[in-house]
């Protein structure tokens, strides 16, 4: 589900706040998944918090 920064300028801003929700809850299953050591790819972290960087930027972006 991960997307460019070029993608997401042409979501909406609802589209935008959906996929902030699923990425966040991605993100907290995934540091409780490691808590239990259920999680084999320890790059996602970092690749999640970089999507939800993105989407917030965009919606900052939009704001302004």
């Amino acid at each position: 589900m991960t997307k460019t920064k070029h993608n997401f300028k042409k979501n909406t801003d609802a589209d935008l706040q959906k996929e902030l929700v699923l990425n966040r809850e991605a993100l907290r299953r995934f540091r409780f998944g490691v808590a239990g050591s259920k999680t084999k790819n320890i790059k996602e972290s970092a690749n999640r918090r970089k999507v939800v960087a993105r989407i917030l930027t965009e919606l900052n972006a939009r704001k302004k």
